[in-house]
């Protein structure tokens, strides 16, 4: 018998095989079914009882003391970060983290944040314990720019979908600490980094003032994201979240369907091998393309709208990201959708192939280190 996930559908001759992202995935039978079915209750006045239980249930997966139901992700960073920044701090990142390059410069918009890139020195998508030191700097004159916070990424979007261990993520927390920075932890793959390394997620979120997962990358959950941390910073961050107008009513509509998406994370690991799948038959055909550590494969090209026009013109949907064709496997593929992109992208054109193969940092080719030129990075 098929597993669920493989049995969703079966690939047409027609179809396109949709890898821009894995957001494009659709809800299960499943999903649907409890949606219909949840308690529900008006949240803004005295909380939803499936919310909260999806928000009781991510606190305790992630190691946290509370957390709260967003409607996205980059809801949840920009709630973080307002709460965490007085207006006119400054506040560090990897270069390319979807908090500097994806959110509409909210950072800096609404939270009143100064961002301050910090260039890959640690592997694709990571800083180290040195760099965080030494950008965040010691005490200057009192005109001089405040650094507070330390923005994490794991997975890094931007780099590829790379990974960050947990004894690697514990350096470079324990270097903010200090240094007198707090820390935010943009995990809307988190789930992804845990499956890829086989450990719980709690162990890469040690240390954090804050974390903020998604429910809709992978999982297949509709909508919906969770940031989670203190009580106190949940207090506050349900304040700020109806000041976003985020307030929901009987949003266990909503959270019923992330309960079910919670049931799927171990199904990740058939993404990160479609993913690896992928790569190495681009790689038979010719293709650039370095190796996954996740479901996300760059592919370094010559002509990039070029080729991402021959992809949909052949039936693979595809989209752009640090200067290279992004390709991304999800629940909503099978084994054979795999094969039906590679017999229909078939060979490299010698025109359209780099000049040397990618890294897993999701740099296109002759791009600066840790400098990252985005397309879709946001999806």
């Amino acid at each position: 018998m098929r597993s669920p996930s493989r049995a969703r559908r079966s690939t047409a001759s027609d179809r396109p095989v949709d890898l821009r992202s894995d957001t494009v995935t659709r809800p299960t039978k499943q999903m649907r079914a409890a949606m219909a079915d949840a308690e529900v209750g008006d949240d803004v006045l005295d909380r939803d009882p499936t919310m909260r239980e999806l928000e009781v249930r991510v606190a305790g997966l992630l190691g946290a003391a509370d957390a709260l139901w967003t409607p996205s992700g980059s809801m949840g960073n920009l709630i973080a970060l307002m709460h965490h920044l007085g207006r006119g701090d400054a506040f560090l990142a990897p270069a390319g983290a979807h908090v500097l390059d994806a959110e509409l410069g909210t950072a800096a918009w609404l939270a009143g944040g100064m961002p301050r890139p910090l260039e890959y020195d640690a592997g694709p998508g990571k800083v180290s314990p040195t760099a965080v030191r030494r950008a965040a700097g010691s005490i200057g004159p009192y005109y001089t720019l405040r650094t507070t916070l330390l923005c994490l990424e794991n997975t890094h979007n931007a780099a590829g979908g790379t990974v960050t261990a947990p004894e690697e993520h514990a350096a470079v927390v324990a270097a903010a600490r200090g240094a007198k920075l707090r820390v935010h932890l943009d995990g809307a793959r988190l789930w992804h980094a845990a499956v890829a390394l086989g450990v719980p997620p709690g162990t890469l979120t040690v240390g954090v003032d804050s974390v903020q997962v998604c429910l809709s990358k992978g999982l297949g959950a509709p909508v919906g994201s969770v940031v989670a941390g203190s009580v106190e910073f949940i207090a506050e961050a349900r304040r700020l979240r109806k000041m976003l107008g985020g307030g929901v009513r009987q949003g266990g509509v909503l959270a019923a369907a992330g309960l079910v998406a919670l049931d799927r994370i171990d199904r990740l690991a058939e993404d990160h091998e479609r993913a690896k799948r992928l790569a190495a038959g681009l790689r038979e055909r010719g293709w650039l393309v370095g190796e996954p550590q996740t479901n996300i494969v760059l592919v370094a090209v010559a002509d990039l709208d070029g080729t991402i026009r021959r992809f949909e013109e052949a039936g693979v949907r595809a989209s752009t990201m640090s200067g290279q064709v992004r390709l991304m496997t999800h629940a909503d593929l099978t084994d054979a959708d795999i094969t039906a992109a590679l017999e229909r992208i078939g060979p490299v054109e010698p025109s359209r192939a780099a000049g040397s193969a990618p890294a897993v940092s999701g740099r296109g080719a002759g791009a600066r280190p840790g400098r990252a030129v985005l397309g879709q990075a946001g999806n």
